[in-house]
C-alpha cells in the first residue's frame, strides 16, 4: 500500500464549525445531512421495533390475547411501512452514501447540495404524514396495500398512509439523481471507474434502481387513492378493475426495492471484506458488474409475487427462470469475498463480525429464495411464515448487518471517535444469536403450513413462536447496546485519528470528523481502490505465487 502521511487532527470540523439549530436545518453540508438522516431512520426504526415487539409478544400464546383481530392487523401493516419505506430503504443510501460518496470520489461535497438537503425535507413531510395516519386511526392492509380492500373495503387511513409514501418516495428519486450524477462528474482527477471503491459501485446501481423504479410506486399509490376516492374502476372487479394488475404495479418497484436495500449492505460488505483480510478483492471487476447485473435483473423478476394469481403458467415459468438467473450476480459476490478471505490476514474487528454475519444470514436468505423461485414448492409455503423468514433473512440479515457493519466501520471517521470494541463485538454476536433464533423457526412452522398474518392460531405452532419471541428479546438487546455505546462514544470515547484502520481509501486521507471541505486540496489518485499487494502478485485459489513486496 502506498505510504502517505495522514492529516493531522483540526480543531475546526464539520461538527464544529457552526453552532445552533439553524447551521443544521439549512445546512448544505451532505456530511451534516447524513446526520439528519441518521436520527430520522433511527427514529422510525425504534417505532418499528415497538410495533415488532407487539406482534411478538401477540403470537407468544395460541389465542388472540393481547390484541384483537383488527388491531393485530393494523400492528403489522404499520411494523411494515414504518420499517421498509421510512428505514430499510433509505437506511445506507442517505446516512452512509450521503456521508461517504464525495469522500471517497474526492469531491468536496454533492452535486446539488441544496436538492440534498431538500431531499431530507421531503422525507420527513412524508414520515410525518404517514405517522398521522398511524395515529388517528391506523392501516390495516398489510403493507402491500393489495386491492381491491385497500381501494374499496378498508375502513383505514389508507389515502393518507399512501400519501406519505408518495411524498417520501421523491426522496429517494433526487438523493438517487445526486448520486448519479456525482459519480460522474466530480471524481477527483485519476480516479477512474475502475479504481472507485466498490461502496460506490453499489450505490450507483442503487441510485439507477431508485431513480428508474420509485416512479412506479408512486403512480400505483395515485390510482390506488383515485379509486378509493373516485370510485373508478382500475383494480377492483366489481367496478371493471383488475387486481391483479395492481399486483403487477406494486412488484414492478417492490422487488426491485430489495435491491434498493441490499445492494448498498453488499457494497459495505465488499469494503470490509478487503479491508479487513488485508488483501486486494478478488475479482474486482466481477464484483462491480455484478451489482449493475443485480439492478438490472431486479427488474425482471416481480412475477414470482404472483405465481399463485391469474397469471398464465407461461409466464409463470419465465419468472422462475429469470429469479433463478438473478441469484448468479449475488452467488458471484459472496463466492469472491469468500475467495479474497482465502489466506488473508483477518482482522476479528467488530464492523468484519457484522460483515461475517451478512454473508451466512444473506446466503440463506438467497438459498430459500431459490426455493420461491421454483413453482412447485412457491405454491406450497405462499402467505407462510416461510415467506415472512426469508424476507427476514434478507431485508434484516442482510440490510441490517450491512448497515451495523458500515455504521461501525465509518463512525471514527464520523464521529472523530472511537466506540469500546468489546461491546461492540458482544452486540454483533447477540443480533446474530438472536436473529437466527427468531426467525429461522419461521421457516419450519412456514413448512409446515403457518399461515401470516393472522393473530391466533393452532396450537401446535406455539413452540416456534416461543422460539421466535425470545429470540426478538435478544435481538432488541443486542440493537439497544450499540444505539447505546455509539451515542457515549460520540462525547466520551476516545479521539480517532485520520486512519484507525491504516487503510488506503480517499476518505481515510482526511481528518477525523473530516473538515466542511472534506479535503484542503483535491487529492490526485494514483492508486487502486484496494492496494495491499504489489501488481505482481498474482493469486489463484489453490496456487499462491508471491514475489516480495519492497
Amino acid at each position: 500500500m502506498e505510504s502517505f502521511e495522514p492529516p493531522a487532527p483540526s480543531r475546526i470540523n464539520y461538527l464544529n464549525s457552526e453552532y445552533g439549530l439553524k447551521s443544521w436545518l439549512l445546512t448544505r453540508d451532505h456530511k451534516r445531512i447524513a446526520l439528519l438522516y441518521l436520527g430520522s431512520i433511527s427514529f422510525f426504526f425504534v417505532i418499528g421495533g415497538i410495533y415488532a415487539m407487539l406482534i411478538r409478544l401477540e403470537l407468544l400464546t395460541p389465542q388472540g390475547d393481547l390484541l384483537q383481530s383488527t388491531t393485530y392487523n393494523k400492528v403489522f401493516t404499520q411494523h411494515g411501512i414504518v420499517m421498509v419505506f421510512f428505514f430499510l430503504i433509505p437506511s445506507i443510501p442517505a446516512t452512509l452514501g450521503n456521508f461517504l460518496v464525495p469522500l471517497m470520489i474526492g469531491a468536496k461535497d454533492l452535486a446539488f447540495p441544496r436538492l440534498n438537503l431538500l431531499s431530507w425535507y421531503i422525507y420527513m413531510l412524508g414520515g410525518l404524514i404517514t405517522i398521522y395516519a398511524l395515529l388517528v386511526g391506523g392501516v390495516d392492509t398489510g403493507w402491500t396495500f393489495y386491492a381491491p380492500y385497500s381501494t374499496t373495503f378498508s375502513n383505514s387511513y389508507v389515502v393518507a398512509a399512501g400519501i406519505g409514501i408518495f411524498v417520501s418516495g421523491f426522496s429517494s428519486i433526487l438523493t438517487g439523481l445526486n448520486f448519479i450524477i456525482t459519480v460522474h462528474v466530480m471524481r477527483a482527477p485519476g480516479m477512474t471507474w475502475f479504481r472507485l471503491p466498490l461502496f460506490i459501485w453499489s450505490m450507483y446501481a442503487t441510485s439507477l434502481v431508485m431513480v428508474l423504479g420509485t416512479p412506479v410506486i408512486a403512480i400505483t399509490i395515485l390510482l390506488l387513492a383515485f379509486e378509493r376516492l373516485a370510485h373508478v374502476g382500475i383494480f377492483d372487479p366489481a367496478i371493471g378493475g383488475d387486481p391483479v394488475l395492481f399486483q403487477h404495479l406494486f412488484w414492478f418497484y417492490s422487488h426491485p426495492a430489495v435491491y434498493i436495500m441490499v445492494l448498498p449492505s453488499m457494497g459495505v460488505v465488499s469494503e470490509l471484506v478487503a479491508n479487513f483480510a488485508r488483501k486486494n478483492i478478488f475479482g474486482y471487476s466481477f464484483v462491480a458488474f455484478s451489482s449493475l447485473a443485480i439492478a438490472v435483473f431486479g427488474f425482471l423478476v416481480w412475477g414470482h409475487h404472483l405465481f399463485v394469481t391469474s397469471q398464465s403458467v407461461y409466464a409463470g415459468m419465465i419468472f422462475s427462470f429469470l429469479s433463478f438467473a438473478v441469484a448468479i450476480p449475488s452467488a458471484i459476490k459472496v463466492f469472491n469475498w469468500t475467495a479474497t478471505l482465502y489466506k488473508g490476514s483477518i482482522s476479528l474487528e467488530t464492523p468484519m463480525l457484522y460483515a461475517f454475519g451478512f454473508i451466512g444470514l444473506f446466503t440463506i436468505g438467497g438459498m430459500t429464495g431459490l426455493f420461491l423461485a421454483s413453482l412447485g414448492v412457491n405454491v406450497h409455503v405462499t402467505d407462510t411464515y416461510f415467506i415472512v423468514a426469508h424476507f427476514h433473512y434478507i431485508m434484516v440479515g442482510g440490510a441490517m448487518f450491512g448497515y451495523l457493519g458500515g455504521l461501525h466501520y465509518w463512525w471514527p471517521k464520523i464521529s472523530g471517535r472511537i466506540y469500546p470494541d468489546g461491546w461492540g463485538r458482544l452486540s454483533a454476536l447477540l443480533i446474530f444469536v438472536g436473529f437466527n433464533l427468531t426467525f429461522f423457526p419461521q421457516f419450519l412452522a412456514g413448512y409446515l403450513g403457518m399461515p401470516r398474518r393472522y393473530h391466533a392460531y393452532p396450537p401446535e405452532f406455539q413452540i416456534f413462536n416461543v422460539l421466535s419471541t425470545a429470540g426478538a428479546s435478544i435481538l432488541a438487546v443486542g440493537y439497544l447496546i450499540p444505539a447505546t455505546y455509539l451515542i457515549w462514544s460520540m462525547r466520551y470515547g476516545p479521539r480517532a485519528e485520520a486512519n484507525p484502520w491504516n487503510l488506503p481509501g480517499l476518505e481515510w486521507r482526511t481528518a477525523s470528523p473530516p473538515p466542511t471541505e472534506n479535503f484542503e486540496t483535491t487529492p490526485i489518485v494514483a492508486w487502486d481502490a484496494y492496494e495491499f499487494a504489489p501488481s505482481e502478485e498474482t493469486e489463484i485459489i489453490g496456487k499462491l505465487t508471491n514475489v516480495p513486496s519492497t
